[in-house]
This record gives structure tokens, sequence and C-alpha cells, in this order.
């Protein structure tokens, strides 16, 4: 057929030579043209469309849905949340035994809100600040009485062991998961309120002995409670017996979450499983995965329940990813359009000063906690890290190859703009010598991100082979990143450890290093040999992990996986030596940088910033980002980069090169690292300790 140009111009003379014919060759073109249009109108809008729809990301892997609209639009949904005969918030929909169905209705809007949550955040500060102004002054002695079966007096704080387990909790603990409200629990410590239970109290203290054991005199301090065995056996006993009594109040399901993360640690695996399934049912049925702001009765709530039930919701879905990250499950909690939002209202804690408990001559200085913004930023990770647990690592496997891959990449932009959008006080910068160790929640934050980068690029490479797509992953250097992220956890666990010693090392940093130890392993069995550096940072996790047990059981598991792994490997791993500052008793924490490099039993080439833009197209070589550059832009050319030592330049000169260029991989090497299966990312210590 020819062109409509060409049909046209000949027109004309068709219409002079034959009228019929002139009439018949242009009906095509008429008909042609209303096409066209049919398809620019389709096409415009589709555009509109898409303009309009959230992204991928957003509808098809997030579980939520596409429509979205204002809190009145959610009405039906709120109202559902309930109190009952016995002043219990409870959560029950239109079909339940509990309600008859009503007709939505919209509520008015209250034109001076903003004020009002003004007046009302006011207030709330105002009260937790008042609340740890009666901490500080708790050396006063109180009065005899009965808290959880022990004798104690009614100022807890100058108790012992009970002040130090609790100053550990809210030192290690609490800035990771926010489990426990501070300013409520030491109040209604001292009534027994509504925020206090015996079951969490014991909670909090069995969790703690974990860390203080090692901590000087705490041998004598526990005796009389068989060595902290009581608080747990306390803890189990008060917990059953408020949900015997259906006394399921918010203690209840922080004490779950307590004993689920205590549980855990130890290996035990099907009680930690089945305490966090517990609590997650049971912020289901108090309706504390709905914003409390919203729901039609939220005026039966005050400024400070919005608050716990906000704050406690984010801390059971942080820890849903986690321990399903450990245990090699599928995440329980997903969020939807009526789920409390990611702000926490009161951030004294972000502003208070941050001291490490329990270590024996340390000179850390008193830092800037940072607690509020690191657990945001920590809940903002746990949405990545639900996506790769979901779509790369579920035991169903209910994703198609192609759809993982789909969320696979678009989970890898997410991550660097979480990278890049992070506060610059949350970003360790591992390329400065004279870096000083920030608070252990800030090392774990970074390490964390670390690690999802690793589960992500390396689910990437495997997919990438599933669906002939290595060409394209390569580009993205998925490998590079895992390399990076497991030489930056290395580096950022000796930095912990140096500073806090390995006595209040959390589970989470200790995956993190077998997270590493994985990589390395890929690495040496994908190229068939190791620079003595990669050789040693496996020994390093290996040596560490094997330590770790004392604290962290379940680590047992992990430790045997490597070792086979290198064993079959028939590798000769260099000894490393223990540094003086482990077990939790660093002897001089805040010393400067050249003294806390000779206190380091192992030496690290430094490691260099290497931007992917300014790879050499023609020699292949590493280009490392310069640094004799102003602070901002070497602020910005540090979020763009990654991070590796020389041993992974191609360079013939440097002792322990690997002769490799990593950014210079051929098809063959490529696809040996495509063709090695990591070790799997499931940890379980198969026994129960005490």
């Amino acid at each position: 057929m020819s062109s409509p140009a060409a049909s046209a111009s000949a027109a004309p003379q068709a219409g002079r030579r034959h009228p019929k014919k002139s009439a018949f060759s242009c009906e095509p073109c008429r008909k042609r043209k209303r096409l066209e249009k049919q398809v620019a109108d389709l096409q415009a809008a589709l555009a509109r469309q898409i303009s309009a729809t959230p992204s991928v990301h957003d509808t098809r892997f997030s579980g939520q849905s596409p429509e979205t609209g204002s809190p009145a639009d959610f009405s039906a949904k709120i109202e559902d949340l309930t109190i009952d005969e016995n002043e219990r918030l409870s959560l029950h929909g239109s079909t339940s035994l509990f309600r008859l169905p009503s007709n939505p209705q919209s509520r008015a809007q209250d034109t001076t809100a903003d004020q009002e949550l003004a007046a009302r955040k006011e207030s709330l500060l105002n009260s937790a600040w008042r609340e740890r102004a009666f901490e500080r002054l708790a050396d006063i002695p109180g009065v005899l009485r009965q808290v959880a079966g022990f004798e104690i007096f009614s100022s807890t704080w100058t108790n012992e062991p009970f002040r130090s387990l609790l100053d550990s909790h809210f030192c290690w603990i609490q800035p990771l998961f926010n489990f426990v409200y501070r300013p409520a629990f030491t109040r209604d410590m001292k009534t027994e309120g509504p925020y206090f239970s015996q079951a969490l109290f014991n909670a909090i203290l069995c969790h703690s002995v974990r860390w203080c054991r090692s901590d000087p005199g705490m041998d004598e301090l526990l005796a009389p409670f068989d060595n902290g065995a009581s608080f747990a056996q306390n803890a189990v006993t008060y917990l059953f017996e408020d949900i015997r009594l259906a006394r399921n109040k918010i203690p209840t399901v922080q004490a779950l979450l307590l004993l689920s993360a205590r549980a855990c640690g130890k290996g035990d695996r099907s009680q930690a499983w089945l305490f966090s399934g517990m609590a997650f049912r049971m912020i289901d049925d108090m309706g504390i995965c709905v914003d409390g702001h919203l729901y039609a009765g939220s005026d039966q709530l005050s400024t400070e329940d919005i608050e716990i039930r906000h704050r406690l919701f984010w801390s059971c879905y942080f820890w849903d990813k986690l321990i399903s990250l450990y245990f090699g499950r599928s995440p329980m909690i997903q969020k939807s359009e009526i789920s409390p939002p990611r702000v926490l209202m009161d951030d004294t804690a972000e502003i208070e000063p941050w001291e490490p408990h329990g270590l024996a001559l340390s000179n850390y200085p008193p830092k800037q906690a940072h607690s509020i913004s690191c657990f945001i930023q920590m809940c903002s990770l746990a949405d990545t890290l639900n996506q790769i647990l979901l779509h790369l690592y579920s035991p169903s496997r209910e994703s198609t190859t192609s759809r993982a891959y789909q969320c696979a990449k678009e989970e890898q932009s997410r991550m660097r703009d979480w990278w890049r959008d992070l506060p610059l006080h949350l970003k360790i910068n591992l390329t400065n010598q004279q870096l000083a160790c920030p608070p252990g929640h800030i090392v774990i934050l970074n390490c964390l991100y670390h690690t999802i980068n690793i589960l992500l690029n390396r689910g990437l490479l495997k997919l990438s082979r599933e669906t002939g797509q290595a060409k394209t992953a390569a580009e993205h250097n998925p490998l590079i990143q895992c390399i990076s992220s497991a030489t930056s956890i290395v580096a950022l666990y000796d930095l912990y450890t140096r500073t806090f010693g390995t006595g209040h090392v959390v589970l989470s940093l200790a995956y993190s290093v077998y997270t590493a130890a994985s990589i390395f392993l890929l690495e040496v069995q994908a190229i068939g040999h190791a620079a003595p550096t990669t050789l040693e940072r496996l020994s390093i996790c290996l040596s560490a992990l094997t330590r770790l047990q004392n604290t962290n059981p379940v680590i047992t598991t992990a430790a045997t996986l490597i070792t086979k792994e290198v064993e079959m490997l028939g590798l000769r791993l260099p000894e490393t030596r223990r540094s003086p500052n482990e077990g939790g008793r660093p002897t001089n924490a805040t010393s400067k940088a050249g003294q806390q490099n000779n206190q380091n039993p192992h030496t690290f080439l430094p490691l260099l910033p290497v931007d992917n833009s300014l790879v050499d197209q023609q020699s292949h070589a590493f280009m490392t980002v310069p640094m004799d550059v102003s602070a901002t832009d070497q602020q910005n050319q540090y979020d763009d980069s990654i991070f590796l030592d020389a041993s992974y330049m191609n360079s013939d000169q440097m002792d322990g090169a690997m002769n490799l260029n990593l950014m210079d991989l051929s098809p063959e090497m490529f696809e040996a690292f495509l063709q090695a299966e990591p070790i799997s990312a499931n940890m379980n210590a198969g026994f129960d300790v005490y």
C-alpha cells in the first residue's frame, strides 16, 4: 500500500480520469486518518493515565492498592476500631459477631487541626522531659515494695542489678527497635500503671542479661536471681497469666517482642517465631495497625496513647522483617493506606546524649544519640527488605522470575536513593582515616544497609542468569556492589568492636558479618583463588562469628556453614589475633585515630571511593574519586560511590593485588560468578540454651 502522502498526491489525477476509482481510492485514506487520530487519542490518554498512576513499586510489588484518597475515604475501615465493655480497644470488621454493619460517615475537617497537633506535641514533649528528669533524681532512696516478685525500692533505678539491666536495654536495644516508650514505662513503673507490667519488666531484665553478663561485678549481682534465669521464668509466667486473664494490653505486646528477640538470639526458633506471631496478631486485635489520628473515636485516646501505638506498630514492622530474614521466611506485616504514619512526635531521644553502658574504663565522650532519625531510617530500610524477602527469597516462590527481576531493579534504585538521602549524621564515611565511632545503633544502621545491599545484588546476580539479563546486570555492577558492601561491613564491625568490644554485639550486626563472609566465599568460588586481603577478611568473619556465639548462640550454625565451605574449598585462612578491646571492656575507646589503629590487630588497606561513572572505558582502570575537593563536593562524590580497597585494583606493583579488575570482568569470569551458588541466608542454631 502506498504512503498517505503518495495517495494524496495521486488523488487529483485519478479524479479527472476515473471518478469512481477516485471515490474508491480516497476511502482508505479517510479510514487511515480516522485510525491515526484514534491511535493518537489513545496514546494521549495512556500518557495521562501513566502520569497519574503510582510507580510499579508502589502498586505491583508493595501489595498496596493504587487507589488513594483522603482520610474520609477510609472512614468505613477506621470505624471498625472500637472500645468494648471492658474499656479495651479492639478491631472488628463489619462481618464480625461483635458489631452491626453501619453506613460510613464522613468526619468533619477541623480547621484548627494543626494548632491542636502542635499543642498536643508540646504537652507530650513536656511530659517526656519531666519523666527523664525524675529518672535522674532517682538516686534518692525510696520505699520498699513488690515489683515483679522482688523486693526493690520504689525508685528502681537505684537498685542493682535492676538499674544496670534497664540502663543496658535503653542504651543498646531501645534505639534500634523502639520496643518500649521510655517516659511512660518509667512513670508507670512507680504505680504499675497501664504501660507497665510485671511480664514486660522481667522481659527487659532477662533480655539484657545477655549483654550485661560480662560487665564488671555483674556475676555477683545476678547470683541471687539464678544468674538471671529467674527473670526469664517470671517473664513467661506473668505473660501467660495476662493472656489467660485476657489482660492483653500494650505491655503484653512489648513483652512478647522482647521474649521473641531473646529466643531468637538463643537459637530457639520455635519460641521466637511463636512469640513474634502472637505479638503481630495482638496488634491487629488491638487496632494498633490503624493510624490513631484517623479513626472515628480518636478523641478517646490521649496524645501519648497514639504516640505509643504508632511506635509499637513500626517496632513490630521492623522486627517482622528481621526475624523473617534470620529464619528465611516470608514477612507477615504489610503496610496499608490506614497504617500509622512513620512520624514520631516525641523526638526528645534525638538530642539526648548517648554513652555506652557497661564498659569498664571507657573514655568515650557523650555523643548526640540521634535515636529517632536512626529508627525512622531503619524502618525505611525495612520497606526494601520486605520486598526483597517477598520476591527474591520467599520460600513459597510465588513471584515469577521476570517479576522478581523487575522488583530487584526497582529496589536497587530505591537503595541508591536511600543512601544518597541519608542524613550526614547517620552516614559513616569509611574513607575517613580519622573516623571516630558514632553511637552503636548508627553503626548497625550502616551495616544493615550494606547487608540488604548484598542480599539485593546477590539475588540480582542469580536472576540475571535465569532471565538471560547477564549483560544488563553487569552494566549495573551487582558483583562490585556485593564485594564493596562486604568490605564495608568488615570495616564497620572492626570500628564497632575496637570501640565497644564484642560483649554488646547484637544479632543484626552478627548477621551482617555472616552475610559478608558469604560474599568472600563466593569470590573465592568464582575466581578459583583470592587475594591475601580477601582471605584475611574471611578469617576475621569466621573468628568473629565463633566468638559471638557466647551472646548469640544462633550464630553457631552460621559459623559451621562457613567452616564447612572453607574446608571444601581447601582454603588455609591466616590466623587472626584477638583484639585487646574484645569482651566488652575496651581500655581506651576514645583515643586518637592513630592510637586506635595501633590497638587494632587487623591491618586493612584504606577503602577508596570508586564512582561507576568515572571508569575509563579505554583502559578499563579504576578511577578513584579525588579527595582534595571541597567538603560539599566530596560528600556528593561519596554519596554516589562504592568502596573497595586497592587489593581489587589491577596493579602489579601492589603486594596482595588480585591481578583482577572487577570493573573489567570477562564474560567467562562474570558467568563464573553467576554459576557459583552462595550459602544460605538462613541461620538456625538448632538447639536451645539458657
